[in-house]
């Protein structure tokens, strides 16, 4: 068992119970799932990047990525309908634990002028979403390899019905909220 999974049982879940009050420990907010989001928008012009950014993102998370295709057709942009313009991974079970351990435990604090991530970033629903400005924090890409810096969205996917639910269980489990 994963090391964050054995916190969540261990810690997180009778300290979450004791705050709120659950009267079962089903109740108490889990991590469902992490998505990770890599936005390609020169793909359309070089098919190349995409490659790069697909297998970049499969360095960082284990797990092949899906192409991700435009949905509908944007002039401005140079983008028809049915294009590839990025590429996702959703993570669950043991490689979810692995991957947000990795990412709380060694790529978020090689962010240069790191002073913590937003806890503006919930949805409503008990979702967060945090922004990385470039996948070289994370410590299997290579510099002398990257074809572009690029950025991704990470989605942690919660089954916590408030964002205040949801803010308790990823601050128990070590995400680095901004005071």
């Amino acid at each position: 068992m994963n090391r964050l999974e054995e916190k969540y049982r261990n810690e997180v879940v009778p300290s979450l119970i004791e705050k709120h009050n659950y009267s079962t420990k089903m109740l108490v907010p889990k991590l469902e799932k992490i998505v990770v989001n890599m936005g390609v928008g020169d793909a359309v012009a070089n098919s190349k990047m995409l490659e790069a950014a697909v297998s970049d993102l499969e360095k960082i998370t284990g797990q092949k990525p899906v192409e991700t295709k435009a949905k509908k057709s944007i002039a401005s942009f140079k983008v028809r309908e049915g294009h590839k313009i990025g590429c996702k991974v959703t993570l669950r079970g043991e490689r979810m634990y692995t991957f947000m351990d990795k990412l709380i435990s060694i790529a978020l604090p090689r962010v240069r002028d790191f002073h913590g991530v937003s806890p503006k970033s919930f949805d409503g629903r008990g979702n967060y979403t945090l922004g990385i400005k470039e996948q070289l924090i994370f410590p299997e890409i290579n510099f002398d390899e990257v074809v572009k810096v690029r950025g991704m969205d990470i989605v942690f996917v919660t089954t916590a019905k408030t964002d205040e639910e949801a803010f308790d269980l990823l601050n128990e489990l070590g995400v680095p909220f901004r005071k």
